[in-house]
């Protein structure tokens, strides 16, 4: 028989701390373990003392192992909020990342008031972020959200569901789907280039959402050559992309005859977003 004395929930998470799992991570996967909401910080600390029966601990350790495996949070935790909206996701969608709300942000600025008479759509929706933000901001527009993956848009249909958000959808390589112009397109498509050695480390996310030709713009010249015939007058094409390629997708932009382009800047003062309208 085990002598061993159980630990305790802040016995457990120093020790995932001092086995290399950083603090937000292991609260986060502690409060999973433990049934709680995600944000449900202050129970750590109100059951700090608290020690996890037979089958907490062993969800706690698998946790902790896959995340040590390199497993998003959000797959383990099936969750995980955008631009203030609480999201399902698992593996046949990409864990969205906090800098995607700066192209939200953008599009936002540029589409005040209620959305009345709008058309928006967002490509490569994956989990449903960008559109169903768009959405919930602004309420009275319409806005479309595509993907090429069934798998994907399996999740994003669900979140829209369970958000009451009505958010339209469709099947389909980026505008082919889609008729009629658009008052903005937003996206956030694969730009990481196929040689890049990152992608080793994002292996449990889906290759298709993530790496996009030689030199990762691929689907940004797609995109970039569909729009043309899917915008209104003066109206915006916002684009995400990697650290260093806005000079690459400004020129893009520009070769397209699109003007006004410009790029913005993530939450680490990255130009990570890049734009411009279709000539009136």
């Amino acid at each position: 028989m085990s002598t061993e004395t159980p630990l305790s929930i802040a016995q457990l998470l120093a020790e995932a701390a001092r086995q290399g799992l950083a603090r937000v991570d292991a609260q986060m996967l502690m409060l999973h373990a433990m049934n709680q909401q995600p944000n449900a910080r202050a129970w750590l600390i109100t059951h700090d003392g608290d020690v996890p029966d037979a089958e907490q601990l062993a969800r706690w350790h698998s946790l902790c192992g896959r995340r040590a495996q390199g497993m998003p949070i959000a797959y383990l935790t099936g969750s995980k909020e955008f631009y203030g909206l609480p999201l399902q996701v698992d593996a046949r969608v990409l864990d969205p990342r906090p800098d995607t709300e700066t192209l939200v942000d953008w599009a936002l600025e540029l589409l005040p008031g209620d959305g009345s008479g709008l058309r928006l759509v967002d490509l490569g929706t994956g989990s449903g972020a960008i559109a169903l933000a768009l959405q919930h901001e602004r309420p009275r527009a319409e806005v479309w959200a595509v993907d090429a993956s069934a798998d994907a848009l399996a999740v994003a249909s669900a979140n829209a569901e369970r958000l009451r958000l009505p958010v339209r959808f469709a099947h389909g390589s980026w505008l082919s789907p889609l008729e009629g112009r658009f008052d903005a397109i937003i996206s956030n498509p694969p730009y990481i280039r196929a040689a890049d050695p990152h992608l080793a480390a994002l292996v449990h996310e889906p290759l298709g959402a993530l790496a996009s030709g030689e030199d990762g713009l691929e689907d940004i010249r797609l995109i970039i050559g569909q729009s043309r015939e899917h915008l209104k007058p003066g109206a915006w094409l916002l684009l995400e992309h990697g650290w260093d390629q806005a000079p690459d997708v400004q020129q893009l932009l520009r070769d397209a005859g699109f003007a006004n382009v410009q790029s913005r800047n993530d939450l680490a003062g990255i130009a990570r977003c890049t734009g411009g309208t279709i000539r009136e």
